[in-house]
């Protein structure tokens, strides 16, 4: 496995992030991903991509569980769940009061996630090539992602990466994943 970044990863802007990380999980009131959805398709004029948006939000408790195992240390109500606060946006019923739905690791969040995500990465042998710019994926004939051509910041040198299967993301929060085997 490899990550190729602009920055050496704990260097990343992420660690700035303190709001949290919003997740219809209901522990502190009645929560559903249906009016996660709402309020996510209305705070993006509703201009988002709504299939995206509708797996985003169904499939978010999941992923908040799969960073809890790997052990970002949420913020707790006194019963051990995760606590979850109120931030702007967030709705109850469609539309209605304001919702609690913003799990998060105090006002350091982004800080938390970043590190726990370095960590795994740690753990799991990934090669890490720091100071490189994704340029392009690369598509075999059939159209499927089969790697990326990056820039070495440092010496200007292009090369291709082949992957079997390829994750990227980029400054607009958009990802992009293709699995070739």
């Amino acid at each position: 496995m490899a990550l190729l970044s602009k920055v050496f990863p704990t260097r990343s802007h992420t660690v700035s992030a303190q709001g949290g990380i919003t997740v219809a999980l209901g522990n502190t009131h009645e929560d559903n991903w249906e009016w996660h959805m709402y309020d996510t398709v209305k705070g993006s004029d509703y201009i988002g991509d709504q299939d995206a948006i509708e797996y985003m939000c169904k499939t978010g408790p999941e992923a908040i569980l799969e960073l809890e195992h790997m052990g970002l240390p949420f913020s707790r109500l006194d019963d051990g769940r995760i606590y979850q606060r109120p931030f702007g946006g967030q709705s109850k019923n469609f539309g209605g009061e304001q919702a609690a739905r913003t799990a998060a690791a105090a006002d350091r969040t982004g800080h938390a996630l970043l590190h726990t995500l370095y960590q795994q990465n740690l753990k799991n042998h990934t090669t890490i090539f720091s100071e490189w710019y994704a340029l392009d994926l690369v598509k075999n004939q059939d159209g499927a992602v089969v790697g990326c051509t990056a820039l070495c910041i440092e010496t200007g040198e292009v090369v291709y990466f082949k992957a079997r299967a390829t994750r990227a993301g980029d400054w607009r929060g958009r990802a992009y994943l293709s699995v070739h085997h």
